[in-house]
């Protein structure tokens, strides 16, 4: 298979730019993160972008894969749009508004469009759809920690 770099990057750097647009209008709450209360197993911080440098390239790679076969305007497309849509602006209600519930209530629908966005990819390409199992468990664990927070600090 022929790569078509030009289109790797983009698909890579589409999730890699939400997730720094997230990280920036957020920067500023981050002290008050680390105030909070958190369950146990909650991770250091510095492993929280590493994850998540390495699931948006995976992101990335993976709806090049579906770009590859698919149109741009097609449905697996789509719903992955929506639920980076949605991963964005988890970050949002999480940090800078604090509605732990809310977030985490958000994050389920998150869970659940990446669900779909794998279902879709897989019809695709089976390689997409394993590339985002690892999103999928970390959202699962995010939201354990999430729903810990709302618990301990409500």
């Amino acid at each position: 298979m022929k790569i078509h770099w030009k289109k790797l990057l983009i698909c890579i750097a589409i999730p890699l730019l939400t997730g720094l647009a997230a990280s920036f209008l957020t920067r500023e709450n981050m002290s008050l993160f680390d105030s909070i209360r958190k369950p146990p197993l909650s991770p250091p911080d510095w492993l929280f972008p590493v994850t998540w440098t390495v699931l948006y390239v995976l992101m990335g790679i993976a709806s090049y894969l579906v770009l590859l076969t698919c149109k741009p305007d097609c449905t697996p497309l789509i719903v992955y749009s929506v639920q980076l849509a949605f991963n964005f602006a988890w970050s949002l209600f999480f940090f800078n508004l604090r509605l732990y519930l809310f977030s985490f209530l958000w994050l389920i629908l998150l869970w659940l469009l990446i669900l779909t966005t794998i279902l879709l990819f897989r019809r695709i390409s089976k390689t997409a759809a394993c590339l985002l199992l690892p999103y999928l468990l970390w959202v699962t664990f995010a939201g354990y920690l999430n729903f810990g927070i709302f618990l301990l600090n409500g």
